[in-house]
C-alpha cells in the first residue's frame, strides 16, 4: 500500500518534559559518586547484528549505488536547507557517506563512530582525497563526546536504533547542541523492508519522539514522504 504523506509538527511546552523523567538507574548514574563507577559502554543488540558482516562489506554497502538509489543523500541535503558554515556532528559516521557530502555543502564535520576500523577508514579518505572540513571523533557508546554547545546540528542516519538508553544519550546530544541547534534523525519505518535491519530492530515515530521528549526536546518536525523506507525527524 502507497504510503499517506504527512508532515506532522509538534509543539510542546517547555515543562512538558518533566513529566518524562529518566529511570532510577540513569539518574543514579547522573548523580553522586555512581557516576564515577559506570560500567564500560558496549555494543548492544542491534550493533551485534549490524557488525555480523565484516567491516569491509559494511563499507562496500554503505558507499553502493544501491544505498544511493533508496537513501537519496542529495534530497536529504536539500531538505537540510542552508548549512553553510554549521558545525555538524554525524553520529554513526561510518564510512563518511554523509559526512563528506556535508562538508561539500560548506559544513564543518565532526564524523563521529564508535567504530576505530571505520574511523581509520575515514581518516584515509579524507587524507587521501584532501578532503576540508571534516575531523573525525572516535566516541563510546554512550556519549557524543561533545562540548557544551559546540554542535550547530546533530544529524544521525541508520544509526539511532543502534543506541542503548537512549534518553540518557540524547539529553547529552542536547547539551552538546547550541540552543537554536537542531537534531535531525534519519531512520527506518518499523516494517519490512527491502532494505535496512530487521524489523524488530527498527523504532516507530511515535518511540523516537517520546524518547526524545524525555530527552528534553520540545519541538519536533516528521517527515514521511521524502524517502521510500525512512522517516526523518528534526528536533529542538
Amino acid at each position: 500500500m502507497k504510503k499517506i504523506a504527512f508532515i506532522l509538527t509538534f509543539l510542546l511546552c517547555l515543562g512538558c518534559k518533566n513529566n518524562h523523567p529518566v529511570s532510577d538507574t540513569d539518574q543514579g548514574k547522573e548523580n553522586g559518586h555512581e557516576q564515577h563507577k559506570e560500567k564500560p559502554s558496549k555494543p548492544g543488540a542491534a550493533n551485534e547484528h549490524m557488525h555480523r558482516s565484516s567491516v569491509k562489506d559494511l563499507i562496500e554497502r554503505f558507499e553502493s549505488p544501491e544505498r544511493d538509489a533508496y537513501q537519496h543523500p542529495q534530497k536529504v541535503l536539500e531538505y537540510l536547507g542552508d548549512i553553510q558554515g554549521q558545525t555538524i556532528m554525524d553520529i554513526g559516521a561510518g564510512s563518511g557517506y554523509f559526512s563528506v557530502k556535508l562538508a561539500e555543502k560548506g559544513a564543518t564535520v565532526i564524523a563521529a563512530d564508535v567504530d576505530e576500523e571505520f574511523q581509520e577508514f575515514l581518516k584515509n579518505r579524507i587524507t587521501k582525497n584532501n578532503l576540508k572540513n571534516i575531523e573525525t571523533r572516535k566516541i563510546p557508546y554512550d556519549s557524543p563526546n561533545l562540548t557544551e554547545n559546540e554542535a550547530d546540528m546533530v544529524f544521525i542516519v541508520n544509526t539511532y536504533h543502534h543506541i542503548e538508553n537512549r534518553p540518557t544519550y540524547f539529553t547529552k546530544v542536547k547539551k552538546g547542541t547550541k540552543p537554536n541547534g537542531t537534531l535531525v534523525i534519519v531512520d527506518f519505518f518499523k516494517t519490512d523492508t527491502p532494505v535496512g535491519p530487521p524489523a524488530d530492530h527498527k523504532l516507530s515515530i511515535d518511540v523516537v519522539v517520546n524518547e526524545l521528549k524525555k530527552a528534553g526536546y520540545t519541538a519536533f518536525t516528521v517527515n514521511v514522504d521524502l524517502l521510500p523506507y525512512q522517516y526523518i525527524i528534526k528536533a529542538k
